[in-house]
């Protein structure tokens, strides 16, 4: 085992997983709106993944679902009464409000926060921001919980550094780590990071786009500063204007990164000539190899439609060969297969593929890489997180009886009214809190 492991910790899908069809420039989101979902499935495939991940010699671990529906956010907006009572209400009067409420957004840890390595950071320790998600108000309300989650997980000051969520509304909107990339030679080194904007608000006209440009450059570069990033080690760049426009809503959905590889379609970036080489040079003597994929071979269409490159890039063991993570979707796609049987036999560090079953958070617009975070941590940082939230066979065979002990294997539009799902979903969070050992975790439990 290396004495610095890149982890990936994914988002366990929560009981009240829906198809309300509420992330604008997310075509899939939109595409699935109000037909039936399957949380008991969703959940079972992101187990199945992190359980493979594991097989294959990876650190995995979990995040747990958010409480929902979310009553406080529902009582902060002027809904008084028994819990009952304002289900009851919301759903009578204003039921796009709660089917926010009721999202199972958190599973896409990607957006839950920005991590940086102790081997990047001045002072040495590991840094967590969370994200604020300010373009979309069913994801907006989840950083106060990601924040505390991150806490639970990483509890000490000595290795780990946390700060709140930007504050500034939406022109420090910070969608995470589906906008950050991290360059190396391995996990230990010192690292070039890539922050991937949308937009920038200040100091430049604001560029219009069909679809939210969700990551500003204003949110990226505190982030950097936070976290005590070296300038010359920093990279910001712009995403294509023209990737938004056709649904690829964050960078994760048209490139993926791991240590020196940059796998990316031709057309991910505004200016990729200029970023190359500003990574070239912040990485110095370490070589960048650039895996670009040509609109010609795989459409943009196709790459979002498939996911591509919403897969994980990673290595396994102390293998230098590099294994692309897809969804099943990328080997249905007649192109994108094509194209990925010739990538395996060409001359690049990408020579294996595994291919996941994650079609329940597919449908709602997130693939493999948007259910997991990337956490680089070494091995005195790795022996101080919560052993709790380390997914093995034991604890994948507990959650998977926990799945399917208390989530339903249909869930329509019409049963967010119904408040015995509330019930359901408190008591399948209250069995989890005491399976990972953290108390009273959730609001419902301290109330």
């Amino acid at each position: 085992m290396p004495t610095v492991v890149e982890m990936n910790f994914d988002g366990l899908v929560g009981s009240t997983h829906n198809y309300a069809g509420l992330a604008d420039g997310n075509l899939a989101s939109t595409k699935h709106a109000k037909l039936v979902s399957h949380p008991r499935q969703a959940a079972k495939e992101g187990l199945s993944k992190m359980l493979r991940l594991h097989q294959l010699g990876l650190k995995q671990g979990v995040l747990i679902p958010q409480e929902r529906p979310h009553l406080p956010t529902l009582r902060h907006m002027g809904f008084v009464g028994t819990d009952r009572a304002i289900i009851d209400k919301v759903s009578n009067s204003a039921p796009h409000l709660l089917a926010m409420c009721y999202s199972a957004s958190s599973m896409w840890a990607a957006n839950a926060g920005t991590v940086s390595p102790s081997a990047d950071t001045a002072d040495g320790r590991v840094h967590f921001t969370p994200a604020n998600l300010k373009s979309m108000f069913h994801r907006s309300i989840e950083a106060d919980s990601t924040s505390k989650l991150f806490q639970t997980i990483f509890n000490n000051q000595q290795y780990f550094a946390h700060h709140d969520a930007l504050k500034g509304g939406v022109h420090f909107g910070d969608e995470g780590a589906a906008n950050h990339n991290r360059f190396c030679t391995s996990y230990d080194q010192q690292g070039v990071e890539l922050f991937v904007y949308g937009r920038r608000d200040f100091g430049e006209p604001r560029s219009s786009t069909k679809f939210p440009a969700r990551q500003s450059y204003e949110a990226s570069t505190a982030i950097a500063r936070r976290h005590g990033l070296r300038a010359d080690k920093t990279v910001m760049a712009r995403q294509s204007p023209q990737v938004i426009n056709a649904g690829g809503f964050h960078n994760d959905v048209v490139s993926v990164s791991n240590k020196n590889v940059l796998f990316m379609h031709e057309l991910a970036f505004a200016n990729k000539d200029d970023l190359i080489k500003r990574l070239c040079n912040a990485l110095g003597d370490v070589p960048l190899h650039v895996i670009q994929v040509p609109d010609s071979t795989v459409s943009l269409d196709n790459a979002i439609r498939s996911y591509l490159f919403n897969s994980q890039l990673v290595n396994v063991s102390d293998s230098a060969d590099m294994t692309l993570i897809l969804p099943l979707e990328s080997r249905e796609n007649a192109k994108v297969y094509e194209y990925l049987l010739n990538l395996v036999d060409q001359d690049t560090p990408i020579k294996n593929l595994e291919f996941v079953d994650v079609r329940q958070s597919m449908r709602n617009g997130g693939g493999p890489a948007c259910l997991r975070l990337r956490v680089v941590l070494n091995e005195q940082e790795l022996a101080q997180i919560n052993p709790k939230f380390i997914l093995d066979g034991p604890l994948f065979s507990i959650l998977d009886r926990w799945v399917d002990k208390h989530y339903r294997d249909e869930l329509r539009a019409a049963d967010l009214a119904d408040p015995d799902l509330l019930n359901e979903s408190r008591a399948a969070l209250d069995e989890l809190t005491q399976i990972m050992g953290i108390g009273s975790f959730y609001p419902f439990q301290q109330a």
